[in-house]
């Protein structure tokens, strides 16, 4: 697809590079942060992991995707799309980096906003979008009603019947809960996200349940961001406070066990330190005055914040990685 061309402008449309290649979820969260920047008349250029990519490449072509294959080590969240983002021509310094918290680049999150909000308030918020845009998921896809047809014939749902939809497994996440609350004469059709390649296929069987039952996963993400209201909605939490996203909908939380807080909560600014610190040459300890000892010196320490607000949007996190 063609970049879209602002409006009297005579050069192609800006490239904007955006930085979130996984999971599914946090993509569909990000997903109205890159319209609202396309409306602008950007091109977007997005890597994300290759099991994605199905879900995106055709319901979602105003995207520049490239697929990428997935590694666990740390370095390949951003060192990988800053090579993509080279071989496609986008200045590193205005892509929009979206993680919440990545450890081994520390001074990239803000130490504040990551202690007041929640991971997809946080998003919006260092992308300078209204953070109400994270309902718009349906004007950023175009959904394909032969394949959602089809899916519904590979379940097996006739025509007038009976269903509940589950989605009870994440990423990392497995639910076993009993499923008490519902009508045993009613059919279940559980998500299976590998009968399909796309996560959007399955729009119009959710719209047609009777309830949703879904652990915190990109299904829940997706039915609370299409504003889905037809069916009764169940939601079970897998992680802490600050790592569950904002929900829209009328939502019936399933009670879990889960501790709410994070035990070990992570300090971004604390990090960024000991990270500089252990990057540069370690002085050479000198005696102390007698003024220093009895504390007649004082040294102050501060948190490293690389975002400096520019109309609310982000300047150059490479700046910060130079630090």
């Amino acid at each position: 697809m063609k970049a879209k061309i602002i409006q009297g402008a005579s050069a192609v449309a800006v490239k904007r590079g955006i930085i979130q290649s996984r999971g599914l979820g946090d993509i569909l969260i990000a997903l109205p942060i890159a319209r609202a920047y396309y409306e602008r008349g950007e091109e977007i250029v997005w890597p994300i992991c290759e099991e994605f990519y199905g879900s995106v490449k055709d319901t979602v072509d105003w995207v520049t995707w490239v697929p990428m294959k997935t590694d666990d080590r740390g370095s390949f969240f951003l060192e990988q799309p800053l090579k993509i983002f080279k071989y496609h021509g986008v200045d590193p310094n205005t892509a929009l980096y979206l993680y919440h918290y990545l450890n081994t680049v520390p001074e990239l999150t803000d130490p504040e906003l990551f202690n007041i909000l929640k991971f997809d308030q946080y998003k919006y918020w260092v992308s300078g979008v209204p953070f109400r845009n994270k309902w718009r998921l349906a004007e950023c896809v175009a959904r394909d009603p032969a394949r959602e047809t089809a899916l519904r014939s590979t379940v097996g749902i006739a025509p007038g019947e009976r269903y509940y939809v589950t989605s009870l497994k994440g990423s990392n996440f497995n639910a076993q809960i009993p499923l008490t609350f519902l009508d045993p004469a009613v059919k279940v059709v559980d998500v299976d996200q590998h009968i399909t390649d796309s996560i959007f296929d399955w729009i119009s069987i959710l719209e047609g349940a009777e309830a949703v039952v879904c652990v915190d996963s990109a299904v829940a993400n997706m039915v609370d961001q299409l504003c889905i209201d037809g069916p009764a909605l169940y939601w079970l939490r897998r992680s802490p406070w600050d790592l569950t996203p904002v929900l829209g909908s009328t939502w019936t939380i399933i009670p879990t066990n889960l501790p709410i807080k994070d035990p070990v909560r992570v300090d971004p600014a604390a990090e960024a330190l000991k990270k500089r610190a252990a990057l540069q040459p370690q002085p050479v300890l000198q005696p102390k005055s007698a003024a220093q000892a009895n504390g007649g010196e004082q040294s102050s320490l501060t948190s490293h914040v690389p975002f400096k607000a520019a109309g609310a949007i982000p300047t150059s996190f490479m700046h910060a990685l130079k630090k």
